[in-house]
Formats: structure tokens, C-alpha cells, sequence
């Protein structure tokens, strides 16, 4: 097209010479073919400007086009960009809430396991208390029933009492203690108890065995102070302290049967004894 546009100059220049020459006299034949041709020319020429503005109103359309295209484009682009950059960053924000949630599921999960594992530990302190009590029961049960069966085979009190009585005034000393044992095991309520006790004691002080006298003197202090040999077993108490070389402790024990006692046979010996000692306590003015 652009070769076209060069040609057409020269063509036109080429005819206006060719006229310029020819004798103003008169136009022959080649001149008038050659203004045939020049006005040939001329109407292609015109017919070639028309169709090259044509395409290029058809071209710069196009263009203008795919300007708008691209300028669209673009915005969609930059449009669908940011709509993936909310996305992505929505996306990071619900998985931080997510990665949050799951750690405090992880937490709890945790503390369930420590509760769980609490939980386990009581029970089986639960089950071992509960089988400890069962077989505490049982135990109970047996003892109870093997009481039950000792006590139907066992003498009358006033029976067991008096042959125990008999053996110790008669100095069989073994067989008294088996038989007052045997009356504290069957009988251990009764105020008779509190005397088995003191025989016992009795006889372990004559055979010099004090230690164990004193545990038994104290059994009836304790078990039956409002019994009739409670008097006499805080005095022989004493007596069984001293011979133990604790002097201090007999003492003690002698001077509360003076003050409990005063006008018993106790208080008297109580009162000798001290003598003999040098602790005896000062008579009042």
C-alpha cells in the first residue's frame, strides 16, 4: 500500500510533463489516452484512499477494541488477584483460629488425662479400701463366730472365776493364769475382769517379773478404776516402780493412793513405804 502511495506522485507528475509539452495547437490521440489513463488513475487512486481509511477506521476499531479487551482484562486480573489475596488471608486467619483450636483441644485432651488418671488412682484406692474392709469383715466374722463358739464351750463365769480363785490361793500359779486369761477372753466386760487382772499382776510381782506386773496394774487403773482392787493395784503399782529403780515414778504413784485412798489399809502401806524412802509427805499442823 505504501508503494501505491509513492507511484501515484510520479504518474501525476509524469502527465502534467507529457501536457506541458505537447503544442497547445491541438490534443491527438495519446494525449487523450493519456487522460484517460491519468483520470484512471486518479479514480483508483481515490477508490485506494477510501478503502485504506476504511481499514484503518476498521483497524483503529479493532484496536479501540482490543484496548477496552486489555483495560477489562486487566481489571479482572487485578480484581481476581485480590479476590485470591482475601482468599489466601482468610484462609491464614481460619487456619490460625483452626491451629488455636486444635491446641486448646490438645489442652483439654491433656487435663481429661490427668483427671482420667486421678480418677483411675482413686479408684483403685476405692477398690483396694473396699476389699482391705472386706477382708477386715471376714476376719471380724470369723473371730466373731470363733468367740461364739469358744463362749458355748466355754464355763459359767462364777465356775471359771472361782476355780481360778482356787488355783492361785492354792499357788498353782500357771494354771491360775490360764484360767484368769481364759476368764478376761470370755468375759471381758464384767467387774470380776478387773480382778483377773490384778491376780494376774500379783502373781508376775512375787515372781519378780515387775514390767509386765505394772501393765496389768495399770489395765485395771484403766479399765476399772471404780472397781475394788483399784486401790490395791495403784499401791502395788508403786511398789513394782520402785523395784524397777524408778523411784521417782513409785513415789508419785504412792503419795495419789494417800490422796484417793486416805482411810483404806493402802494408804497405810502407802504411807510406811514412803517412810522407809524418806518421801514420806509432811503431816498437816
Amino acid at each position: 500500500m505504501k508503494s501505491n502511495r509513492v507511484r501515484l506522485p510520479l504518474a501525476l507528475s509524469l502527465v502534467f510533463f507529457v501536457v506541458s509539452i505537447v503544442p497547445a495547437f491541438g490534443a491527438n490521440k495519446d494525449i487523450i489516452e493519456l487522460q484517460t489513463e491519468v483520470s484512471q488513475l486518479q479514480t483508483q487512486m481515490t477508490q485506494m484512499k477510501q478503502s485504506f481509511d476504511e481499514r484503518m477506521g476498521v483497524m483503529k476499531n479493532l484496536l479501540e477494541q482490543n484496548t477496552d479487551v486489555t483495560n477489562k482484562v486487566t481489571i479482572a486480573i487485578t480484581a481476581l488477584q485480590a479476590s485470591i489475596n482475601k482468599q489466601q488471608e482468610d484462609r491464614s486467619g481460619q487456619g490460625d483460629q483452626l491451629s488455636g483450636q486444635i491446641q486448646s483441644l490438645n489442652d483439654t485432651m491433656d487435663e481429661l488425662k490427668v483427671r482420667l488418671t486421678k480418677l483411675s488412682k482413686q479408684l483403685e484406692d476405692m477398690q483396694s479400701a473396699q476389699q482391705s474392709m472386706a477382708a477386715q469383715q471376714t476376719q471380724a466374722q470369723q473371730q466373731a463366730q470363733q468367740q461364739a463358739q469358744a463362749m458355748a464351750q466355754a464355763p459359767a463365769p462364777d465356775v471359771l472365776y472361782n476355780n481360778a480363785l482356787r488355783d492361785y490361793n492354792g499357788g498353782k500359779n500357771d494354771l491360775a493364769i490360764q484360767e484368769f486369761t481364759d476368764y478376761i477372753k470370755f468375759y471381758p466386760d464384767t467387774d470380776l475382769a478387773g480382778n483377773c487382772y490384778f491376780y494376774i499382776a500379783e502373781m508376775q510381782y512375787k515372781t519378780g517379773d515387775f514390767q509386765r506386773a505394772v501393765a496389768n496394774y495399770d489395765l485395771v487403773l484403766q479399765n476399772f478404776p471404780g472397781g475394788n482392787k483399784a486401790a490395791a493395784s495403784e499401791l502395788k503399782k508403786g511398789f513394782a516402780l520402785i523395784e524397777l529403780g524408778k523411784e521417782e515414778e513409785g513415789t508419785q504413784e504412792l503419795k495419789r493412793v494417800i490422796q484417793r485412798y486416805p482411810r483404806t489399809n493402802e494408804a497405810t502401806q502407802a504411807k510406811e513405804r514412803l517412810r522407809k524412802t524418806g518421801a514420806a509427805p509432811k503431816s498437816r499442823q
